[in-house]
């Protein structure tokens, strides 16, 4: 399975994005101080930021980013606001908003590893597309896991999206809505990447 690999700190410099955003608190860079100082971007080096920006956020790699924007593109409504929503309805971004891991990677991995049940059924696939009526689970044997126990009581201040109905005493979530762009809490300029894939 193909990964990015690219020093975390170094990449949230590069694209403007605040390493705690992203659940990585202890991350820090001292490289490039005076990064700030660069010329100014051209409109496509903007768009193409952007898109690189979302990309890293949600751990997207280039052919499955092109896939979700096409697919995005199918559906009514504004194309920008639709790629965000998919990218939010992956399984491994539902993991990661409802507390059980620090990170996305973090997120990415536990259900690789078949902590979670969608409907009843345990599913491993991170991209994995979630829908309004769907019940996402923890599996009754990885709720003993230390690492998910911590990863929830550090997590306890975190709400749910107001898509997600939670029942944090079970570790039940129900999707209820599709995300809407207002729930996404990143700075994100979707019609940048909207205005990139169209020329």
């Amino acid at each position: 399975m193909a990964r990015s690999i690219q020093p975390v700190a170094k990449r949230c410099k590069a694209l403007g994005i605040s390493p705690a955003a992203l659940g990585y608190s202890k991350k820090t860079t001292t490289r490039n101080p005076k990064g700030q100082m660069r010329r100014k971007q051209s409109e496509y080096g903007l768009q193409l930021q952007e898109k690189q920006k979302v990309k890293f956020i949600y751990g997207v790699l280039e052919r499955q980013f092109k896939n979700y924007f096409d697919m995005a593109q199918r559906r009514p409504g504004q194309t920008g606001e639709n790629l965000l929503s998919i990218l939010e309805s992956r399984l491994d971004n539902v993991v990661f908003r409802l507390g059980f891991a620090m990170t996305r990677a973090e997120a990415r991995q536990l259900v690789s590893h078949g902590h979670f049940t969608v409907n009843g059924k345990r599913v491993n696939i991170p991209s994995f597309l979630v829908k309004p009526g769907m019940v996402v689970t923890l599996k009754e044997t990885s709720k003993s896991l230390e690492k998910i126990k911590a990863n929830l009581e550090d997590n306890s201040f975190r709400q749910p999206p107001k898509w997600i109905e939670y029942d944090a005493n079970n570790q039940i979530a129900k999707i209820v809505a599709v995300p809407a762009r207002e729930d996404i809490d990143m700075p994100i300029e979707e019609h940048l990447i909207v205005e990139l894939y169209s020329k």
